[in-house]
């Protein structure tokens, strides 16, 4: 997968380096995401930013840590050859203030939240949702822990 990231309103950071890991880790936790045709476009924002794209595109008037846009459906994705010219999977922003204040409240570094946010954003362009039922809740979580696992990253729900 190739990411084009766009970094805004974030302090600075290796924020690249750890969207390709997470990436990485997705693509093998998620084989559809591995796929070397697709494109991700990845903003780091400000809360502002994300806050408008929601309100503008979600119908939505507030903020929140992550947004995706896919740009094609699982269907369409699990239908795609290896082979071919690029195919753009979707965009992704990520809030910085509402990104730092979770990780502040959850007692982990921001790169560890923002990992997991990337790595949520990438199965959401993937397919993957948790808003209909329990069962695809769990679902999700379940897979966005092994893969971040595969980071060193603890189990974000764990709390629960």
């Amino acid at each position: 997968m190739e990411l084009e990231i766009d970094i805004e309103d974030w302090p600075a950071g290796e924020w690249e380096a750890l969207a390709a890991r997470a990436a990485q880790a997705a693509g093998e936790g998620e084989p559809l995401l591995a796929n070397p045709r697709l494109a991700v476009s990845l903003l780091f924002t400000s809360d502002d930013e994300v806050h408008t794209l929601n309100r503008e595109w979600r119908q939505r008037d507030k903020p929140t840590n992550v947004l995706s846009f896919p740009m094609l459906e699982r269907e369409e994705l699990e239908d795609l050859a290896p082979d071919g010219p690029p195919e753009l999977l979707g965009d992704i922003a990520l809030a910085y203030a509402t990104c730092a204040r979770e990780a502040a409240e959850k007692g982990i570094t921001l790169e560890a939240h923002a990992a997991h946010l990337i790595v949520h954003g990438l199965l959401h362009l993937a397919g993957h949702d948790h808003v209909d039922s329990d069962e695809q809740a769990e679902a999700m979580e379940g897979l966005e822990t092994r893969i971040l696992a595969k980071l060193g990253i603890a189990d974000p729900y764990g709390d629960r």
